[in-house]
């Protein structure tokens, strides 16, 4: 999505809309192959002009599909962030640094009268998709072993018991 600063009037501009599919695939052609998909993104925000700056603040709930890491299965992971952004026209840059003195928000830059919200959302779903993705929270992987779904079956395989070069431990007892 892509808004015309000058068509920004100056009580502000409030943006409600939705996405499916595949809009975030040209953004993603940068990071390499995307480990996710992006089912269904809905955003909601409120675009202002300030001092000469555009102010960008609002929220967005997408959901995505993605591998959980321990059963390798495909499962919907839901993602909300509430974002700021401040960003300052390019010409300005060159000046030296003007204004963005206490701001407490990301800040960035926008050319030729337009602003394109499509990489700020993309990176504010990036920055919320959890470290390890779980199907849930009780799954159990795959058997190291045979490779079977451990939260679908159970597997024959022989559990280890251990290094049995420490196998001397197991039987000292300690006295307390």
């Amino acid at each position: 999505m892509k808004i015309e600063v000058s068509k920004i009037p100056e009580e502000s501009l409030n943006l409600r809309f939705s996405r499916e599919g595949d809009w975030f695939s040209e953004l993603g052609a940068d990071a390499g192959k995307l480990d996710f998909s992006i089912l269904a993104i809905d955003v909601t925000c409120r675009v202002a002009k300030v001092r000469g700056k555009v102010v960008i603040e609002g929220s967005l709930e997408a959901l995505l599909n993605q591998e959980c890491c321990r059963c390798l299965e495909m499962t919907q992971v839901p993602v909300r962030s509430a974002f700021r952004y401040v960003l300052i026209p390019e010409c300005l840059t060159s000046r030296g640094s003007q204004g963005l003195e206490d701001v407490q928000a990301d800040f960035g830059y926008y050319d030729k009268e337009q602003i394109d919200l499509n990489p700020l959302l993309f990176e504010q779903i990036i920055l919320q998709i959890p470290m390890k993705v779980l199907c849930m929270d009780t799954c159990r992987g795959i058997c190291p072993r045979c490779g079977v779904n451990l939260n679908a079956s159970g597997c024959d395989c022989r559990k280890e018991s251990g290094d049995e070069r420490f196998s001397i431990l197991r039987r000292w007892k300690i006295d307390v």
